[in-house]
């Protein structure tokens, strides 16, 4: 087995069939929406670690505290067109999307300057899962079970979030560490893209070996990545593709005709439990192949790893909006604070959320279309239980839900364990910048944003104990 080519770069953003081309291919000058500091003023760039088709990786120093990061750089000269640059435009605000799930790469921050745009994330020293599965042989069972389970648990947190990663492979898969149980972290999303529930998607991207047959047929959906995880589970237990042939287009056909040899070779002893999950992983049709939870819940995952899960992930809006509707005002308040901080690459994902529920463009939320969007989202909460997260994330109970406050009660509640975060929204609260919050302060910072009174009960001496 070796490294398998990528497929050429996708469209600036998910293609969907009834999509139009873009209305303008000329070449911008920037890709981010904001100037940013130069990169060198904040870090030290080492030595490169790793080169892909469409950027260089660095060893990335952080200059105040001597913190090692990788950086991601990526030319500006390479990218030809329009499309390229919205590209990588696409894959910044994705990883600030998927950010805060288990066992994605964390990015920290994004610079651009004349030359090139540099993507600082968190820094995996362990090395491919590729090149263990090529150092060490084919996995055992129990531990291709329990990566298995890791990579699937990264698609379903993906897919709750809206978007679908389409280049699912052991390259993308780094180790945090060269320990044998080292944490698995996905990394690379460059070809991954935001869609809405039963969007069909055509464009043609990924590795050829790892392709699902519908995306070959240019009609797909997210079940596409379960495919590819299949594929990987296939590559773990005997250290070959399942489908590969002398070029992409004997390749190609072998995918649609979906034939699998499970009976000879290596495979004689590999148990019943794992060929049957294959086959369900790697079913050519998608509307049969296996569900993230029900691969999560088959017989040899649960045998392997001790556990399966209850109910399948629900949507994250769905339960950011359930955790939203439990807290108290001052920590609502602050998250609404934090949304005025952050940036357009940050809250991109959200923000296709909200035009995803906001169906006429007004710039509002009404109770009738949070009921059709949370529909569409799979949800089955009663009227009253949409009533209520109506209610909570309407802050200042105009009726409506405008996107600020969609916001607010959507972002990932980690976004209150930041340092730089929390104390963004004390400065924002202590108004005469005495140092310290007074209930006066708390008062008028509610005003401000049309939110009343705050209860007695939440008026705490300082918003960080609230907070923390």
């Amino acid at each position: 087995m070796k490294k398998s080519d990528p497929t050429p770069p996708p469209s600036s953003s998910s293609s969907y069939c009834s999509s139009s081309s873009s209305s303008s291919s000329s070449k911008p000058s920037s890709v981010l929406h904001h100037l940013t500091p130069n990169l060198t003023d904040h870090y030290t760039l080492g030595e490169e670690i790793g080169r892909g088709s469409n950027g260089t990786t660095y060893i990335c120093i952080d200059k105040s505290n001597s913190k090692r990061y990788a950086c991601k750089s990526i030319l500006k000269s390479t990218l030809s067109s329009k499309k390229y640059f919205d590209h990588v435009l696409r894959e910044i605000e994705i990883m600030h999307h998927v950010s805060d799930l288990p066992n994605v790469v964390r990015i920290k921050e994004a610079y651009e300057d004349s030359e090139s745009v540099h993507l600082v994330m968190e820094l995996c020293e362990g090395g491919e899962l590729f090149n263990r599965i090529m150092d060490k042989g084919p996995f055992t069972e129990k531990k291709a079970a329990s990566l298995i389970k890791t990579i699937v648990e990264v698609m379903e947190g993906f897919h709750s979030l809206g978007v679908i990663h389409r280049d699912l492979k052991p390259e993308n898969f780094l180790f945090v560490s060269d320990d044998e149980d080292a944490a698995l972290t996905a990394i690379d999303f460059g070809w991954s893209g935001f869609y809405e529930p039963g969007d069909i998607l055509c464009d043609v991207v990924g590795t050829i070996q790892y392709v699902a047959p519908e995306v070959l047929d240019e009609r797909y959906g997210p079940e596409a990545d379960i495919w590819s995880a299949g594929v990987i589970l296939y590559v773990l237990l005997c250290r070959e593709y399942p489908f590969s042939a002398d070029d992409e287009l004997a390749t190609a056909k072998q995918i649609k005709d979906g034939h699998l040899d499970l009976e000879s070779g290596h495979w004689l002893s590999i148990s019943d439990n794992a060929k049957d999950l294959i086959r369900n992983m790697l079913n050519v049709d998608p509307e049969k192949r296996f569900t993230p939870h029900q691969v999560l819940c088959h017989e040899w995952i649960v045998d392997a790893t001790g556990d399966a899960p209850k109910k399948p992930l629900e949507s994250a809006v769905l339960s950011r909006l359930k955790g939203f509707s439990s807290m108290n005002k001052l920590k609502k308040m602050a998250l609404r604070v934090i949304v005025e901080w952050m940036s357009e690459e940050e809250l991109a994902g959200l923000k296709k959320f909200f035009k995803m529920f906001d169906t006429d463009n007004s710039g509002t939320i009404t109770y009738d279309k949070l009921k059709q969007g949370l529909r569409k989202l799979g949800s089955d909460l009663i009227d009253s239980e949409i009533q209520a997260l109506m209610d909570a994330a309407d802050l200042d109970n105009n009726g409506t839900i405008d996107c600020n406050e969609f916001l607010a009660a959507t972002l990932h509640l980690n976004k209150l364990d930041k340092e730089e975060n929390l104390k963004k929204v004390f400065s924002f609260f202590d108004i005469d910048g005495n140092g310290y919050i007074t209930v006066d302060d708390i008062l008028q910072v509610c005003r401000g944003f049309g939110l009343g009174d705050v209860n007695p009960e939440e008026r705490p001496n300082k918003l960080t104990k609230t907070l923390k």
